[in-house]
């Protein structure tokens, strides 16, 4: 594995390869057959992100309950999509921009930063690319997204070419990421809904009898924890409501 400092040359790659930038300030080259999660221990995001009025894209930094730091993006697709992983219980991992890619494509040498590099529970690795449908019709666009998911695909791991979900999805999980960090929902409210909550029941019921006499509204912020969590869930196809149905899970 070669390793330079940020700011030295690049050299001429023989085999596809990854760039990974760490937070020491050294960035390390490993060919891809070779690539493997331990080698994002410690890393940071391949560019820098800043936000400057009047820039054509929307970038920031999103707070993740799943890893318990600050995550960037580069514009509201790629956010709607942190989003949905934030969300996913089977994410158990998320690397903004994790690499620079390096690969002879025909008779040239390419590069690329994929968005994301998802870790899922089970142990697979999800690669993520985030681009408008729009884009999508151009086949320059459709040309630079191909070759790293052969990469990808050849090394073992999924790749994933991300578009867009649902409205109304994303509109619920957006309402519900406002629940996802500790101590904005206190344990022991969580808890009380939990126990007292039956498989199927709809949500206006469950907060009634949470409230125990108090405004219904009060009781809502313990079951969307439990939501965003998901020790229950519910459809979020459909807008969240007091008809909605809450599920249990185990």
């Amino acid at each position: 594995m070669a390793v330079r400092r940020a700011g030295s040359p690049r050299r001429t790659r023989k085999v596809p390869s990854a760039s990974i930038r760490y937070v020491d300030g050294s960035v390390r080259e490993v060919p891809i057959r070779q690539l493997r999660l331990t080698d994002f221990a410690e890393s940071q995001p391949w560019r820098a992100v800043r936000s400057v009025h009047g820039m054509a894209h929307y970038s920031g930094k999103y707070s993740s309950a799943t890893t318990g730091g600050h995550v960037v993006y580069e514009s509201r697709l790629e956010l709607a999509r942190l989003l949905l992983a934030d969300f996913d219980p089977e994410v158990r991992g998320i690397f903004a921009q994790p690499c620079r890619l390096a690969a002879r494509v025909g008779d040239r040498t390419r590069h690329h930063v994929p968005d994301f590099l998802l870790v899922m529970r089970s142990g697979t690795v999800r690669v993520v690319n985030v681009k408008p449908a729009s884009r999508l019709k151009d086949r320059k666009i459709v040309e630079a997204l191909a070759w790293p998911g052969e990469l990808f695909r050849q090394h073992g791991w999924d790749y994933e070419i991300w578009s867009g979900a649902d409205r109304v999805l994303l509109e619920n999980v957006r309402f519900l990421a406002a629940y996802r960090r500790p101590g904005v929902v206190s344990a022991t409210d969580a808890e009380q809904a939990w126990q007292q909550v039956a498989d199927g029941e709809k949500l206006a019921l469950a907060e009634r009898q949470l409230a125990n006499g108090r405004s219904a509204e009060e009781a809502r912020p313990a079951f969307m924890a439990l939501l965003w969590s998901g020790r229950l869930t519910t459809d979020l196809s459909r807008p969240l409501s007091g008809e909605s149905v809450l599920r249990r899970c185990a």
